[in-house]
């Protein structure tokens, strides 16, 4: 649970592909952070991670409101 500082900065880049082994065992391709950014930013937002090693990390994303 919880993932690194050195990590951290490797899940939105897809040439630092990083995956590891979740709590149940089960592994991702690396890709899904990756695209949630793409479209958060597409769409005028922000993406952020807060993390503590050996506790577990939080994922917020932030999205502009249409006026009108």
């Amino acid at each position: 649970m919880g993932i690194t500082k050195e990590n951290i900065d490797k899940l939105f880049r897809i040439d630092a592909n990083h995956s590891t082994e979740g709590t149940d065992n089960e592994t991702g391709t690396g890709l899904g952070l990756i695209l949630c950014k793409e479209f958060v930013e597409k769409n005028g937002g922000e993406i952020m991670v807060e993390s503590e090693l050996g506790v577990g990390s939080s994922f917020k994303f932030t999205l502009p409101v249409k006026e009108g």
